[in-house]
Order: C-alpha cells, then sequence, then structure tokens
C-alpha cells in the first residue's frame, strides 16, 4: 500500500478543522466538569479562543468555496419553527 505523502492546502484545513471541532467538545466538557471558579473559568476562555480559531478556519474554508454549509429546505425549516411555538 503506498501512502500519499503530501496533504493539499484544504486536506490539511479539513484536518485542522476537525481538530479544533474536537477539542471544542473536549473543553466543553471540561468546563461543565469544573470543580472550582477559577478552573472553569480558564477552561471557558480555552473553549472561547477554540470557537474563534474554529471560525476562523472556517471563514477561510468557506472564502475558497472548500466549505459550503447546505441549505436546509423550507419545509423543513417551517416543521422546526412549529415544533418550537
Amino acid at each position: 500500500m503506498q501512502m500519499k505523502q503530501n496533504m493539499t492546502d484544504r486536506e490539511y484545513l479539513d484536518d485542522v478543522l476537525l481538530t479544533s471541532k474536537t477539542m471544542s467538545e473536549l473543553y466543553h466538557f471540561a468546563v461543565q466538569e469544573s470543580s472550582t471558579e477559577n478552573v472553569h473559568c480558564n477552561f471557558k476562555n480555552i473553549l472561547n479562543d477554540a470557537l474563534d480559531m474554529q471560525h476562523q478556519i472556517f471563514c477561510v474554508m468557506e472564502q475558497k468555496g472548500w466549505y459550503a454549509p447546505a441549505e436546509a429546505p423550507q419545509p423543513q425549516i417551517e416543521q422546526v419553527k412549529q415544533k418550537f411555538q
């Protein structure tokens, strides 16, 4: 089996974005499970930084046309709206 040697910019950013999402989940869990105010605040700050980085990566990928969130169909939007009314 031959391994690919180099990643494209898109593959690299895909990987960084996925890693960022995973780290955000872990930091979120750490915030919830913090036992002291100091630890809670520190993890919350780290989580916010991770979310900001994740958004920046998303924006770069979206500008390059590498990440385009799918739009929900209008009937699905209406169904969700009705559910929460």
